[in-house]
């Protein structure tokens, strides 16, 4: 990648990026570099977030073939609206059955979309319940118990019923409970993580 390409485009994560940098509580240094081009209610330029820190520009060859971060040749700021109001409109494009409630810590259902909110708060409360079980399996060595998990009813176990995607934004625990099919590939997912990463309680209020 030649300098003369730096200042011609901004950077995003994609969704698998969104995935992998905000995959644990605490982030080791790759993903803490990747979480920092969501950092900022605007997109970063690629040659003023290289020129950050000297790491940057070791890694971003490596980001780009792992596809963990795209260009983006427009100026685009975080999302500045309600949680609520955003589930309620965009994020039920994370489901293929368009049915999707997102967990805070403990359990408390912050937006749904689909659910009615009796199914969004129990749900909520067995992601919350599901999150402190891998967190358990983790300490004892099972880091296979650290990412997401699907929930199947039919035998061929073809397609989930239902699909925890937990996530981690500056410490604070969220899971995604997506009903059906998870359209996991949907900029949608980068929209939320960056509009709580950005916006912070101003974004759950």
């Amino acid at each position: 990648m030649s300098n003369e390409a730096f200042p011609l485009f901004n950077i995003a994560l994609t969704p698998a990026g969104v995935l992998y940098a905000f995959s644990q509580k605490v982030p080791d240094a790759t993903q803490a570099k990747l979480q920092s081009i969501l950092s900022a209610k605007a997109l970063p330029r690629v040659d003023v977030w290289m020129y950050k820190e000297t790491a940057h520009e070791a890694l971003l060859d490596h980001v780009f073939s792992a596809g963990w971060i795209q260009r983006v040749h427009r100026d685009l700021t975080a999302p500045d609206v309600k949680l609520d109001e955003f589930l309620s409109h965009v994020i039920a494009g994370l489901s293929g059955e368009r049915r999707v409630a997102l967990a805070s810590a403990g359990g408390f259902c912050i937006g749904h979309s689909g659910y009615s909110l009796e199914e969004a708060e129990a749900l909520c409360v067995a992601a919350a319940d599901f999150t402190e079980f891998a967190e358990r399996q983790r300490s004892r060595g099972w880091q296979g118990a650290s990412r997401m998990a699907s929930f199947h009813e039919d035998v061929t176990m073809l397609m989930p019923t239902t699909s925890f995607v937990p996530f981690w934004v500056d410490g604070n625990d969220y899971c995604l409970v997506i009903a059906g099919e998870p359209l996991l590939n949907n900029p949608v997912l980068v929209e939320l993580v960056w509009g709580i990463q950005t916006a912070g309680t101003r974004f759950l209020k």
